[in-house]
């Protein structure tokens, strides 16, 4: 088992398959490729020569290189042809079943010492290994799609595994130019048992008609940056095979959380199985199409829709961070902004932070010298909310406490003239509980903006039921102006975003409770596997463990499942002070400033 690996057979032609065959190939292994399907077979060499060619048309290879590369792979039919390899990945469909009859069948055929390693990411590889007559030599080496631009490759030892087999493997990821990542055997692995909860609770929070399909997949785009909705990545993945995976997750979980959402069955039975069929959460051009094409649910512009409040003036209240933020992309919009904070030193040191954020646009060459005086002359700082008599739009921006955000309402509905909309800017508190406190609660709704609000495109548009339906076009109007995308939804704990959020977060420090996978691999395998522009933990240090840990609270107290508990964790680390990069530690430790 530790001699180099440079003949390697890869079952299973499809597009995980041809995707291995490329990089091996392209590694300058020997690469024998075996599916039962000889039309398989051609259309992995066809993808093979297509995107080689690609590849000399970019400069990235030569022609000669190209030549090679063709040479050293090799389809066939039979498994017989794996004879030679020393290693064997298999890619077949998943699952028990067909798998296992690919291990026994490949006892027969390779020799004692060649390694053979499952493509799986749901099923168990200890259960696959237990097929084998050398079960010491079975292991995962999962790869992600497409496996020839995607670095993470998870490879997964079983209690049955030898560590030679690993090391060997674990060196062949090295020299691919992958990264592998060691974990054990349990459904979902690292990146698929963290992304796969993820996805299901997506399915479940569209199949209750919380949100839609487009808004939900906006959502995490543009306020988490990930490269894909999660609902559009379901129809990328197969809605099939993520109910296969969460099937298996939650046989070994029994978390509610993993429990496949009822619309993933009824999809799969439907035959709308995503990308592949067509159609899935959204219709394609064409079977196995990428471009999106309009369809029944597709939402139709303006139709019926209210008209909004006219709004020339805005006045935000509080004066940290989200609050200068929020009045500066107003400012920037041409609207007349009221700053008011307790006191006018910290109106005026809010105005400075906004003064400063605008000289690094200009020092960048965003914004003109010109466009930056005239967007601090449109900013009244003052120290008292009576300046808010004219505003059209009000906008609260102050701590994350539900009786400092009351008092506040009830002074903006004293002082505030009739007709004037007024938002609240929170991430995680009822929105009818601060409308409540006042004479007018049809005039309140959620204006939940993302932090740093300058640079995030994000507005969760929050409606509860008292909303009338000029104060929520009113709002979503206002969004467009100042160049923000709308997402809306309803009144519960989380919204979109930190609802679909901070679950994944608890799961990944769960994973790091159980000792499974280490807080670096967990990071690496989301960033790298899942496209994420920031590992779970390095998130959580950012956001604060503080202000997770309540978000985590509030989910839990709404929903009231057991999965959603915070990690005893992640609230030892609040009662012990480590609270993230704020104060130097959290999961990890930063240098003081």
């Amino acid at each position: 088992m530790d001699t180099p690996l440079t003949t390697i057979a890869v079952v299973g032609l499809g597009t995980m398959g041809t995707g291995i065959v490329e990089v091996l190939a392209r590694a300058g292994r020997e690469v024998i490729g075996i599916d039962i399907s000889e039309a398989a077979a051609r259309q992995a060499v066809a993808s093979l020569e297509a995107s080689t060619a690609r590849a000399v048309r970019r400069g990235r290879i030569t022609e000669q290189e190209r030549h090679d590369v063709l040479s050293r792979f090799r389809a066939f039919s039979d498994l017989q042809a794996a004879a030679e390899a020393e290693l064997v990945i298999e890619v077949v469909p998943e699952t028990y079943e067909i798998k296992q009859q690919v291990f026994r069948e490949l006892d027969a055929v390779v020799s004692p010492t060649a390694i053979l390693a499952t493509g799986t990411n749901a099923l168990s590889v200890t259960r696959l290994a237990a097929e084998s007559q050398h079960p010491e030599r079975v292991l995962g080496m999962h790869f992600f799609n497409p496996a020839p631009a995607m670095k993470l490759v998870e490879v997964v030892s079983s209690v049955l595994t030898a560590p030679p087999a690993v090391e060997s493997v674990t060196r062949l990821a090295r020299e691919l130019g992958k990264e592998p990542v060691a974990v054990g055997d349990r459904p979902g692995f690292v990146a698929d048992g963290l992304l796969f909860g993820y996805l299901n609770q997506a399915a479940a929070m569209y199949e209750a008609s919380y949100a839609s399909r487009e808004d939900i997949d906006a959502a995490m785009r543009l306020g988490c940056g990930l490269p894909m909705g999660p609902l559009a990545l379901l129809d990328l993945i197969g809605i099939d095979t993520a109910r296969t995976v969460l099937e298996a997750m939650y046989s070994a979980s029994h978390d509610r959380l993993h429990a496949p959402a009822p619309v993933l069955g009824q999809l799969s039975e439907a035959g709308l199985t995503g990308r592949k069929a067509g159609r899935g959460f959204y219709t394609y051009d064409a079977p196995g199409g990428q471009a999106v094409v309009p369809d029944a649910l597709t939402p139709a512009e303006n139709t019926g829709a209210a008209a909004g409040r006219a709004v020339s003036s805005v006045g935000v209240a509080g004066s940290g961070t989200m609050a200068s933020g929020i009045a500066e992309v107003f400012a920037k919009a041409g609207y007349a902004v009221v700053l008011a904070a307790r006191g006018q030193e910290k109106a005026n040191a809010a105005k400075a932070r906004i003064a400063t954020s605008l000289g690094r646009s200009v020092a960048k060459g965003r914004l003109t010298e010109e466009a930056r005086a005239e967007t601090l002359a449109r900013i009244a700082p003052t120290g008292s909310l009576d300046s808010f008599a004219d505003v059209d739009l009000a906008v609260e921006a102050v701590a994350e406490d539900l009786e400092i955000k009351r008092e506040l309402f009830r002074t903006l509905d004293k002082v505030c003239k009739p007709g004037a909309v007024l938002a609240t800017t929170t991430s995680s508190l009822p929105v009818v509980a601060v409308a409540r406190v006042t004479s007018r609660p049809e005039d309140v709704i959620g204006m939940h903006f993302f932090n740093p609000a300058p640079a995030m495109k994000l507005v969760e548009v929050v409606r509860t039921v008292l909303t009338a339906d000029d104060v929520h076009a009113t709002v979503r109007e206002v969004c467009v102006k100042v160049r923000k995308h709308p997402v809306d939804c309803g009144d519960r704990a989380g919204f979109i975003v930190n609802a679909l959020l901070f679950p994944y977060l608890n799961n990944a420090i769960k994973m790091v409770e159980e000792h499974y996978a280490t807080l670096d691999d967990i990071d690496a395998a989301m960033k790298l596997g899942g496209g994420y522009p920031m590992g779970p933990f390095e998130l959580l240090d950012v956001v604060g463990l503080d202000v997770s840990l309540a978000i985590e609270k509030v989910l839990h107290g709404e929903f009231r499942d057991p999965g959603l508990a915070p990690a005893p964790l992640l609230e030892h680390l609040v009662a012990a002070g480590c609270l993230g990069r704020k104060t130097g530690r959290g999961f990890r430790e930063y240098a003081r400033r």
